[in-house]
C-alpha cells in the first residue's frame, strides 16, 4: 500500500482533544478517473478537507481532480499482486484489504464508497472483518451515481451482489431523484434512498475567458460550441458531431471535443467524412476544463442517458447553455426555455434547430447563459457539502 500525505495536527492533549470533536475521519473510496463519480468524491473529499475533516482516498491510483496539497488529504493506493493462477486480478480482494489496514491503521469513523461496483461489496467484507478484528461495526455510506445502477448493475452477473450490497449499507444516497427512482425500479432494495445531488464549485467555473486562448479556437469571432465526456457509448458522441454539421451551415461557430474513450475514433471518421476535421478539435483528456468552458458558449450533452449530468453544471456555472436530451436526471439541472433546450435521444435536428435558434439572437443567448449560471448556483458546493456533513455525523462515533 502506498501512502501520502501529512495529517493535520496541533501539539497537547488540549489540541488532539479539539481535534476530535470538530472533525471527521473519513475514508471516500472511489474510481480515479474523469467519469462523473470520480469528480464528485475528489471535489467532496477536497471540500471537506479544507473543513478540517481528515480524508483517506483508498483506490488504485491518484484521482485525476486530486491535484492540490492539503494536509488533511491522504491518499492510499489499492496494489493488486499478479499471480499466473489468476485470469483476472482480484481487485476487489485487494481494495477490501486495503480498506481494512487504513480503517485499523488510521481509526476511521466511517467509509463513504461511490459507485455500487464493486466499492459497496468491497466495504461490506472490510466492515465484516474489521468487526472480526477488534469488535468495531464501522458505518458505510453508499453513494450511487448512474450506470452502477441503470447499466452495469443490472446484469444478471452483478445484481445480487449490487442489491444485497446496497443493502447492507449503513446509509444509500443518490445524486438525483431520477436515480433513486431508477433504483427502487430495478432492485429490490429495502432502505431508504437520501438525495444529495451532485454539486459544483461555482467559484472556480465562474472565470473570466482569456481573450488570446479564444482567439486562438476562433480566430474570426465564432461561436464556440463544447462537449465534453468519456466517449463511450451512452454519450452518443457522433451526435455531437452531427448537431455541429448543421449549426455550421447557418452560424460561425468552432466545436471542442474534450474527453476521450472508446467513441473517440468514429466521431473522428464522421468528422472527417463531412469534411470537417478542420473545423473540429479533439482535445483529449483536459484536467483545466474551467478554461475551455470560460470561452465557450453552448454546451452539447446528445446523451442516451445522464443520471445527473455534472458535466453539463460545470458548463452551466461558466455560463454555457445546454443542449441536452430529455433523459434520466437531466431535466433536473437544464430546464428547456431557460438555461437551455432539451431534446429527445437522437433527435439531432431539433438540437441542431434549437443551438441556430439561440446563437442567432444575442440578447436571448446572454440572458440564458445567466439563467444557466444562477441555476448553477444553486447546486454550488457550499450549499451541498453540509448535507454531507449532517448525513456523516448521524453515524460518527465523535459526532
Amino acid at each position: 500500500m502506498k501512502e501520502t500525505g501529512f495529517a493535520f495536527s496541533l501539539t497537547g492533549k488540549l489540541a488532539l482533544q479539539l481535534k476530535k470533536t470538530t472533525s471527521m475521519r473519513i475514508g471516500i473510496v472511489c474510481y480515479p478517473t474523469f467519469g462523473g463519480s470520480g469528480v464528485l468524491a475528489t471535489e467532496l473529499g477536497k471540500a471537506l478537507a479544507d473543513k478540517n475533516h481528515e480524508v483517506h482516498f483508498i483506490t488504485y491510483q491518484q484521482p485525476v481532480r486530486l491535484n492540490v496539497f492539503n494536509t488533511n488529504i491522504f491518499y492510499h493506493e489499492v496494489r493488486v499482486p499478479t499471480y499466473p493462477l489468476f485470469d483476472y486480478p482480484p481487485y476487489e480482494v485487494a481494495l477490501a484489504s486495503t480498506m481494512v489496514d487504513v480503517i485499523i491503521n488510521h481509526d476511521l469513523d466511517l467509509l463513504h464508497v461511490h459507485y455500487a461496483i464493486p466499492h459497496a461489496s468491497a466495504a461490506y467484507l472490510a466492515k465484516q472483518i474489521v468487526k472480526n478484528k477488534n469488535g468495531r461495526m464501522v458505518p458505510v455510506i453508499t453513494t450511487l451515481h448512474g450506470t452502477d445502477i441503470t447499466l452495469v448493475g443490472r446484469d444478471k452477473t452483478y445484481e445480487p451482489v449490487v442489491t444485497f450490497s446496497i443493502n447492507e449499507s449503513d446509509a444509500i444516497t443518490a445524486v438525483s431523484n431520477n436515480l433513486k427512482e431508477e433504483t427502487y425500479k430495478n432492485f429490490s432494495i429495502q432502505k431508504e434512498i437520501e438525495v444529495i445531488t451532485n454539486f459544483v464549485d461555482v467559484g472556480r467555473f465562474s472565470r473570466k475567458p482569456f481573450d488570446a486562448f479564444k482567439k486562438v479556437i476562433a480566430p474570426n469571432n465564432e461561436k464556440i460550441l463544447v462537449h465534453a465526456s468519456n466517449f463511450r457509448k451512452v454519450k452518443r458522441v457522433q451526435d455531437v458531431v452531427k448537431v455541429y454539421a448543421e449549426v455550421k451551415k447557418h452560424v460561425a461557430c468552432k466545436l471542442l471535443m474534450v474527453g476521450d474513450g472508446p467513441e473517440r475514433p468514429a466521431a473522428e471518421e464522421l468528422a472527417r467524412e463531412l469534411g470537417l476535421e478542420h473545423e473540429i478539435r479533439f482535445v483529449g483528456k483536459q484536467e483545466q476544463i474551467e478554461e475551455i468552458l470560460a470561452v465557450s458558449d453552448v454546451f452539447l450533452l446528445p446523451s442516451e442517458y445522464e443520471s445527473f449530468g455534472l458535466a453539463a453544471l460545470e458548463a452551466m456555472a461558466a455560463r454555457n447553455i445546454v443542449i441536452s436530451t430529455n433523459s434520466g436526471g437531466l431535466t433536473e439541472i437544464n430546464h428547456h426555455g431557460i438555461t437551455g433546450f432539451t431534446a429527445n435521444i437522437g433527435d439531432t435536428a431539433a438540437m441542431a434547430q434549437f443551438t441556430i435558434e439561440i446563437l442567432q439572437n444575442e440578447k436571448e443567448l446572454q440572458t440564458m447563459k445567466e439563467n444557466a449560471y444562477l441555476q448553477a448556483v444553486a447546486f454550488d458546493i457550499h450549499n451541498i457539502i453540509p448535507q454531507y456533513e449532517k448525513l456523516y455525523s448521524r453515524f460518527c462515533r465523535m459526532c
